[in-house]
């Protein structure tokens, strides 16, 4: 069983000056790795007895497909003629290149979607797959090559997990960890408990049962839309690239993580208040529209393949 727990770090100034270079040099071997796939498949599309009037990128018949494999054993390479990719650390590139290569397979499977390059600021994460030993105590998280990064650790690691990897993420009101955790442990299936209940979630209530009880739509997006659309208002008048107009940019990030943040704590703490969502696989029938609804607000459910029973927990 594998968890993402999600905690605030707080690097001081050198610390946070180091990750955002490294998130830029991750951003640029990105875009070299995708320009060179990008590259061998447009030297594969011209037809054999002619080539374009305006440009063709020509590549000889024999060179390999650039795999993941034949990247990642690239950057030893690469660091001797670019000397910045010795900043950051080994593990972080190859995952980096990893994730282009995931992106690529995705698209290869559903057909749309191909990998975009990404633009100055767009690289808002990184990946430490693997470390020797537990790097995390109760007020820091110790990162290869960062140091010790003081971390609000608001809810304890559970016995019997062992951390296997952390992504630095980065948004606008400051950095965050996201710790994977792994552990053999199975749970026990939960045992439904109380009145079995019918839901609906609608547009005039967020949730309506069968026993009456109705819950409001909350209105995140439109209580916070007069700042939002002032703050949008300032953006609009900034010269673009200038360091005003990236204030003004993260000031309306920082607007769209709180109203974000608000409805996904609100989801939560619904969910944990009053309902307890269980999937049975009977009566599967009596269900119309089975696979129609993915999800709804905190009830995060997959219907295309199972019915489900709400139980109330007063």
């Amino acid at each position: 069983m594998i968890l993402n727990y999600r905690y605030r770090i707080y690097p001081d100034s050198q610390q946070i000056e180091l990750l955002n270079e490294w998130l830029e040099t991750c951003r640029v071997s990105y875009n070299y790795a995708l320009r060179e796939l990008k590259d061998w498949i447009a030297s594969r599309k011209c037809p054999i007895d002619r080539c374009s009037l305006k440009s063709e990128y020509i590549m000889a018949a024999d060179y390999p497909f650039p795999s993941y494999h034949q990247q990642q054993n690239n950057l030893p390479k690469a660091k001797k003629k670019f000397p910045r990719l010795k900043t950051v650390q080994s593990q972080v590139q190859q995952t980096n290149v990893k994730r282009l290569h995931d992106s690529w397979d995705a698209f290869r499977k559903r057909g749309f979607g191909f990998p975009r390059f990404k633009k100055y600021g767009q690289m808002k994460s990184m990946l430490f797959p693997q470390f020797k030993a537990n790097p995390l105590t109760d007020f820091h998280i110790k990162l290869p090559k960062i140091g010790s990064v003081s971390i609000n650790l608001h809810r304890p690691i559970p016995e019997g997990f062992v951390i296997k990897q952390v992504r630095v993420v980065k948004k606008a009101i400051g950095w965050f960890a996201v710790i994977a955790i792994q552990s053999d442990l199975e749970l026990p299936s939960p045992v439904p408990h109380g009145h079995e209940i019918g839901v609906d979630v609608g547009l005039l209530s967020y949730v309506a049962t069968s026993d009456s009880y109705t819950e409001k739509r909350p209105k995140f997006f439109k209580t916070a839309y007069s700042r939002l659309k002032v703050l949008q208002k300032r953006l609009s008048r900034k010269t673009k690239r200038g360091k005003n107009y990236e204030k003004a940019r993260v000031k309306v990030a920082k607007q769209h993580n709180y109203i974000a943040f608000r409805r996904a704590d609100y989801q939560f703490k619904l969910g944990q208040q009053y309902f307890t969502v269980e999937i049975t696989e009977r009566h599967r029938s009596r269900f119309a529209p089975i696979g129609t609804i993915k999800k709804f607000g905190p009830f995060k459910i997959d219907l295309e393949n199972a019915t489900i029973a709400i139980y109330s927990s007063h």
